[in-house]
């Protein structure tokens, strides 16, 4: 595979996105990704949305947030989605994600990063393991909404 660029995304990335969240679990359609883009940029001035391109196609993406808590001295890094493409998958296309991201906290002073991920992802559980991530407390969600 030839070197990934890793970049910030951009709305032109929509369509190239629409299979990633797909295979997340979060089917959306190219204009819907565009409007969350946008709205993503426009509402929280720490988040970030990465993607690795494969010569012209979006091998993954990665969603960073700075998130400033009371009980930590910086605020805390964290990775709230994650893909790649299954056709690339196992070619280091997260772990150079994970390393832009890794870098990115660390230039803005964050002293630890989180990554979320669902119960059915349980595959993508070693990954972060081997890449010295640990499991750490449990995560509980509720929706807000009916249905």
């Amino acid at each position: 595979m030839p070197p990934l660029l890793v970049r910030d995304a951009t709305s032109d990335d929509a369509e190239g996105l629409v299979p990633l969240l797909h295979a997340l679990g979060y089917p959306a359609d190219r204009d819907t990704i565009a409007v969350r883009l946008r709205a993503l940029s426009d509402a929280d001035p720490t988040g970030r949305v990465l993607v690795a391109v494969d010569g012209d196609e979006i091998a993954g993406f990665a969603v960073l947030h700075s998130t400033p808590v009371l009980h930590r001295s910086t605020a805390v890094g964290r990775i709230t989605g994650i893909a790649v493409r299954p056709s690339v998958q196992g070619r280091g296309v997260g772990r150079e994600l994970l390393r832009a991201a890794e870098e990115h906290f660390r230039a803005h002073g964050l002293a630890r990063i989180e990554v979320t991920s669902g119960l059915t992802h349980t595959a993508a559980y070693q990954f972060y393991r081997r890449l010295g991530y640990a499991d750490q407390g449990v995560r509980f969600a509720k929706s807000l909404i009916e249905g």
